[in-house]
């Protein structure tokens, strides 16, 4: 697909040739000072490759960098400015940018639409500047953008106070900073990768449609998630969506479902919620899929990263404990899924493999005195069952005759070699997570309960059928 023009203005925020920090400053703890570091060591790591300049009218350097009095003294290399400066000073300093020819903005800066009249007329000058000019804005009060492969880090919170996540297929889109800083906290002590992050705020400028429009064009993303309070621009919101959803799953997690919430959404952001019920019918005719809650958004992303789509809703359980296999059944009913009914030839196999306590059908379940061999007996068996769509498996990596490394083996070259999606569901603690966390690292979502793991493979189903009936 032909790159659009707006993938191509937004790619300076995620790999812009140079940065100008504006409000950087010595001053440890300050916001500015903590977006300074997180460029500088980066660069010094060697993953930021552009220049750094730091704009401070009152100092001239700040660890070694030379730091600049105005944006218009900088270089002209310059393709992202970074504003962590009070409110009443960015409409001038806009100006001065616009003066320079930087076409690429993060307001940091809060105190305008979400305050009242006099902040939501600042932000109209901005916004005047900017169109004028050509220069697109993310934000104001936001914590910007962060992506791992290029070192763009504006996220504002040091690395004592919150870890910051590997590299991975997941974009995550957030209006809420806080959401977004405790977002990748979680992510990176959940080891899922997050390959661009962005908090926007207010979102004068830049917003979904606009982050939608540039991920269909981005190779490394393969699902988009987003946090939504309300959307400004109903039909460019839709238009997108429509667009996007043909090439790569989008997630939202709309909040301000309760009249309770949309008025805390307005006050927050500046958002209208708008009505609930309107959102879900928007999401269901673009092929957005709702979550419900953030576990759920990275439940399904997860799934979305590593599985292939399913080419129906029939699901087929394995599992070495039986009572996880009964949970297992009545979430494939909650969700709205199908329980795949075992063919003739899959049951004798079965049957003639497996010890006379074991139970072939589905669920399949394997007990407690299994090894991998006999799990591979029943992967193997519902990778070739026409009437199987989907497999998911559960393993209790505690049952003593079971080779913990050996299934990983057998998991996760089924899961490659198989034309139907594979989730993992693991229940237990530190020992369980260890081999869980390896499992991942070998291409397989892993799940720490039965209903989570059937929730993450019912979202693969409904994105499919989405895209099977916009092929109708």
């Amino acid at each position: 697909m032909e790159k659009s023009k707006i993938a191509e203005e937004l790619r300076p925020f995620f790999d812009p040739a140079a940065v100008a920090i504006i409000g950087a400053t010595d001053k440890k703890g300050k916001v500015g000072n903590v977006i300074f570091e997180n460029f500088r060591t980066n660069k010094e790591r060697g993953i930021f490759r552009g220049n750094i300049y730091p704009v401070n009218p009152k100092l001239d350097e700040i660890e070694g960098y030379r730091c600049y009095h105005n944006i218009k003294e900088v270089p002209d290399d310059v393709e992202l400015a970074v504003i962590s400066i009070p409110a009443k000073f960015v409409p001038a300093t806009m100006k001065d940018i616009a003066e320079k020819g930087i076409k690429a903005v993060i307001i940091i800066t809060g105190g305008f639409g979400e305050l009242g009249e006099e902040g939501k007329r600042m932000e109209r000058e901005i916004y005047e500047i900017a169109r004028a000019n050509g220069i697109r804005v993310i934000g104001p009060n936001c914590v910007g953008v962060y992506v791992p492969d290029t070192g763009i880090d504006t996220v504002f919170l040091p690395d004592e106070k919150m870890d910051r996540p590997k590299s991975g297929p997941i974009a995550f889109v957030t209006q809420s900073g806080a959401f977004a800083a405790a977002m990748l906290d979680w992510a990176a002590g959940a080891g899922i990768g997050i390959g661009k992050m962005v908090s926007y705020g207010n979102k004068l400028d830049v917003d979904d449609a606009d982050l939608m429009e540039y991920f269909i064009h981005d190779d490394e993303i393969k699902v988009v998630t987003f946090y939504i309070e309300g959307v400004k621009d109903g039909r460019k919101f839709i238009e997108a969506a429509r667009r996007i959803t043909q090439v790569k799953p989008v997630i939202a997690l709309k909040s301000g479902r309760t009249e309770y919430g949309a008025k805390a959404a307005s006050s927050h952001t500046g958002s209208l919620a708008g009505a609930d019920r309107i959102y879900d019918a928007v999401f269901k005719q673009t092929g957005i899929i709702r979550a419900e809650d953030f576990e759920h958004m990275f439940d399904m992303a997860k799934a979305f990263a590593k599985c292939k789509l399913p080419k129906g809703d029939r699901i087929g359980i394995i599992t070495d404990g039986g009572g996880a296999g009964v949970m297992a059944s009545d979430a494939v009913a909650k969700f709205g899924l199908k329980m795949a009914e075992l063919s003739e030839e899959t049951l004798k196999f079965l049957k003639e493999n497996f010890p006379p306590h074991a139970v072939a059908g589905n669920p399949t379940d394997v007990v407690g005195d299994t090894d991998a061999q006999r799990y591979k007996v029943a992967i193997e068996a519902f990778v070739n069952d026409p009437n199987v769509d989907a497999i998911v498996i559960i393993t209790l990596f505690q049952v003593p005759l079971l080779d913990e490394m050996e299934l990983i083996d057998i998991l996760s070259e089924y899961a490659k070699k198989s034309d139907k999606p594979i989730v993992a569901v693991a229940m237990g603690g530190k020992k369980t997570e260890h081999y869980a966390g390896i499992l991942e690292d070998r291409g397989v979502p892993v799940y720490p309960t039965p209903e989570r793991g059937v929730r993450a493979m019912a979202g693969l189903v409904q994105y499919a059928r989405y895209l099977g009936r916009r092929k109708e």
